[in-house]
């Protein structure tokens, strides 16, 4: 009797018109799945060879296109949402609210991950520079530049790892130029030297040095009349991978040419004076 009273005929109504319902928005959205994906891949492929015809960081490259990649699916995702009839607000905040909190949490990594791309993006220095950052004098060769982190070789061929957000955000100091950097050497010679005739020196070697490029700019100073010596100062131009070579090189030469030459390189001298009763304590 119970079953007797049961309207089938609106039960199955009912359910068949959820199911076109429903069915027909679970259609539409796999079609829009399938074709928002070969769109999605085909924009990521076009994007992808123009930035690398461009001169942008290949590590920029990869992340824009990730970047590009995500914002195109999460659009897309909503899309599919909105189409099955899924309220989106509260996804939407909830989202956000898991944003927010993940941002928070990560606000450092964030800053790193920002000055990397600002760094690879605007180039105030590349691989091969020699930089020095002012925050921690941190020196040295840069040998590799990520997203987080640049990479410099120091001292002692020390690998140091300096923050992308330190140096985004703090002032740095570039010795190199178009993968070039200028040398100085300091060299004392005695008042009694002849300062001519050691400039002369100092100037053969400069233009018979292999390391040394751009020779019509070279030169040698006098930069200090000190105390006990006549300060020169030899300046060159280098490649940034010769400058140890050409620096060690130099000064051996120098002081080669110096002996050879009688230029008399002074050193720190102490001259004691006894007076009458400390020389009859001391005898």
């Amino acid at each position: 009797m119970i079953l007797a009273a049961i309207n089938w005929d609106n039960i199955w109504n009912t359910v068949t018109q959820w199911c076109m319902s429903v069915g027909k928005n679970l259609l539409i959205s796999i079609l829009v799945l399938f074709v928002g994906s070969k769109l999605i891949k085909f924009l990521i492929k076009r994007i992808s060879k123009s930035l690398h015809k461009s001169s942008i960081e290949e590590t920029v490259c990869r992340f824009l296109v990730s970047l590009i990649k995500f914002a195109l699916y999460f659009v897309l995702i909503i899309i599919i949402i909105t189409i099955l009839g899924i309220p989106t607000t509260s996804f939407i905040a909830a989202l956000s609210a898991a944003g927010l909190a993940i941002g928070l949490a990560l606000q450092g990594s964030l800053a790193n991950f920002a000055g990397g791309v600002l760094i690879l993006l605007f180039k105030p220095f590349t691989i091969g520079d020699y930089i020095k950052e002012d925050t921690h004098n941190n020196e040295g060769t840069v040998v590799g530049i990520d997203l987080f982190y640049t990479r410099i070789r120091g001292a002692q061929d020390k690998i140091i790892l300096i923050p992308n957000g330190v140096l985004a955000n703090s002032s740095l100091t570039n010795f190199s130029n178009d993968g070039k950097r200028i040398l100085f050497v300091n060299v004392g010679i005695s008042y009694d030297s002849d300062i001519k005739k050691a400039k002369s020196l100092i100037m053969d070697i400069l233009n018979s040095n292999e390391h040394i490029i751009e020779k019509e700019n070279a030169g040698v100073d006098v930069v200090e009349l000190a105390d006990s010596q006549v300060t020169l100062r030899a300046n060159c131009c280098t490649k940034a991978e010769d400058y140890y070579a050409a620096n060690w090189e130099l000064n051996e030469k120098i002081k080669e040419a110096f002996d050879a030459n009688g230029i008399e390189i002074p050193f720190n001298q102490l001259t004691v004076t006894l007076n009458e009763r400390d020389k009859k304590e001391a005898n």
